[in-house]
């Protein structure tokens, strides 16, 4: 998507120069999975590892783009397959910049997510599609933000894993079946991104 009477502008500076002044490639950690099954958890434990290496890295969580990028975004299917685009769109930006962009969103459609792929192939950046594969009785079980029990009591409708799809991962690049240890999973998740640990 690209608006009308715009032109791409190049900058003075390219990908492989700022990334080797950082002496870090850029890659997209996309976690997918339903509410409560540890998406953001894992993600932010990724994030402070990667952080405490020395590598830029930034989380981008669903539940914040929605406090500003996609504020003004709902939760029918129209508005889920824009927030995931929106979201995408930044992922990408970060990590041009050399950044691991970290991303924690339910993303329920299996479109949005190939959408996201397909737009950092197109750039020639590394691509991570990780499925938090909880069971929707445990993250119901888990319920931290009290969504389960309103879907469950009839005040809130549209909800991922109760009375709206979720489309799971048909060959994600890792599964992590939950619940799991949270160390472990990051293990898991830099195994992946060893191929752009280090310029």
């Amino acid at each position: 998507m690209t608006s009308a009477n715009v032109t791409w502008h190049e900058g003075v500076v390219g990908r492989a120069q700022r990334w080797q002044a950082l002496g870090a490639r850029g890659a997209t950690i996309w976690f997918t999975g339903l509410p409560a099954s540890g998406k953001s958890t894992i993600a932010s434990a990724l994030e402070a590892r990667l952080i405490s290496e020395g590598r830029s890295a930034y989380r981008l969580d669903g539940d914040n783009l929605r406090h500003g990028v996609c504020g003004d975004l709902g939760f029918s299917a129209e508005d889920r397959d824009e927030n995931v685009r929106r979201t995408a769109e930044v992922a990408r930006l970060f990590a041009d910049s050399g950044t691991v962009a970290i991303v924690s969103v339910v993303s329920p459609f299996e479109s949005g997510r190939n959408a996201a792929r397909a737009l950092h192939e197109r750039d020639g950046l590394h691509f991570v599609e990780v499925f938090v594969n909880t069971p929707v009785e445990e993250c119901m079980r888990r319920d931290p933000k009290g969504l389960y029990a309103r879907a469950m009591a009839g005040r809130l409708t549209g909800m991922t894993g109760v009375d709206a799809p979720y489309e799971a991962p048909r060959s994600p690049d890792l599964e992590l079946r939950g619940p799991c240890d949270v160390g472990e999973a990051v293990e898991r998740v830099l195994t992946t991104l060893d191929p752009v640990r280090a310029v």
